[in-house]
């Protein structure tokens, strides 16, 4: 069943949320919503490059009156021209926007901004995931690094799409030192 992962007891042996100890019922997190310059070109790389499938379109919204900036914090005359759901393997869903709006910014933050952000990819192999990147002309940053500390086990890469927005693949087929036991066994979940 689509989503059922959500309804888990919090994943990676964590459990969920007692009450009074956070956001009550809390079970996962949904969808990830973010802004791109062309709903077009973001499709076609999410859908092309990236293995994501379109779930489903909304779309145009607007208000005369100050709905937009209650509901959603932006300009009371912006207009959402659409939003696009994608879903990617088992992750969270996607939800994509496309915006016209009076004063909006149109440069995308580094991670060093206030703001800043990306989305991570978990794969399986991640050379091959690199070459597929880099087959289909996508600017991947650097040689991919093997982390340390905690994260030793895990190596990991960025990436930018076409309009400059940060993502990362992230592969430890093995594991991460942090979730393993003294004994180098793994930790159970």
């Amino acid at each position: 069943m689509p989503g059922q992962w959500i309804h888990s007891s919090g994943g990676r042996g964590e459990e969920a949320p007692q009450q009074g100890q956070g956001l009550p019922g809390l079970t996962g997190v949904e969808h990830i919503g973010f802004t791109v310059p062309d709903l077009d070109e973001a499709t076609r790389f999410f859908v092309e490059v990236i293995g994501c499938r379109h779930l489903y379109s909304l779309g145009p919204f607007r208000s005369d009156g100050a709905w937009m900036a209650e509901h959603l914090n932006v300009h009371p005359r912006a207009v959402m021209r659409e939003l696009r759901f994608f879903r990617c393997a088992g992750g969270p869903d996607f939800e994509i926007f496309e915006y016209e709006a009076p004063g909006r910014r149109t440069d995308q933050p580094r991670n060093s901004d206030i703001g800043g952000h990306h989305l991570a990819f978990y794969v399986t192999d991640l050379d091959a995931a690199v070459a597929h990147l880099r087959r289909h002309g996508v600017r991947v940053l650097g040689e991919p690094t093997a982390s340390s500390g905690p994260s030793q086990g895990q190596r990991w890469v960025y990436f930018l799409t076409p309009w400059g927005m940060q993502l990362e693949l992230v592969s430890y087929p093995h594991g991460k030192r942090c979730e393993r036991d003294e004994d180098g066994a793994p930790a159970p979940l």
